[in-house]
């Protein structure tokens, strides 16, 4: 596919990634893929990945399902040995491939949307619940607060003083 210069491009179901439904609210909706192989100047073979997918989310703000919108464009240099990941250039993240040189085109995208989730998805159309953004209530003393649990303390202490 690198000597060829194959470009693959399509959609594919996110129920078709076990991984990626594992970490999501719903697994509805399709990813759009492209992958482009090839080589740069410097003959280091490559796939660029681009894949647009809305994926269900938990808002970690409100417990409420949400679609977040995700893009992801990535250049992956396919190295057969973790000692040529330093030979790979700037904005070149590594790709292992192994030794019968396959590539299942499934993971890779896969493996691209597992990247792009956020560690804590919020719904930016959310809001707090009311009893987090109302104003408190007016504090009662401690002392004046007729249950409280540290009065016999208090009058013991004030005893041995």
């Amino acid at each position: 596919m690198v000597s060829a210069r194959r470009s693959f491009q399509g959609s594919l179901p996110i129920a078709a990634m076990p991984r990626l439904c594992e970490a999501l609210a719903d697994d509805a909706g399709l990813a759009q893929y492209q992958l482009d192989f090839g080589r740069d100047e410097f003959g280091t073979a490559y796939v660029d990945v681009r894949v647009q997918a809305p994926l269900w989310l938990l808002c970690q703000r409100s417990l409420e399902p949400f679609v977040m919108p995700v893009t992801v464009e990535s250049r992956l240099g396919l190295i057969r040995f973790e000692r040529e990941e330093a030979a790979l250039p700037a904005g070149c993240e590594p790709l292992l491939i192994a030794e019968d040189d396959k590539l299942n085109p499934i993971d890779v995208i896969e493996d691209e949307l597992l990247l792009a989730l956020p560690l804590v998805p919020v719904n930016p159309d959310s809001a707090l619940p009311e009893e987090i953004t109302r104003p408190p209530a007016e504090e009662v003393p401690a002392v004046e607060r007729p249950d409280n649990p540290f009065a016999v303390l208090r009058e013991l202490k004030n005893k041995t003083i």
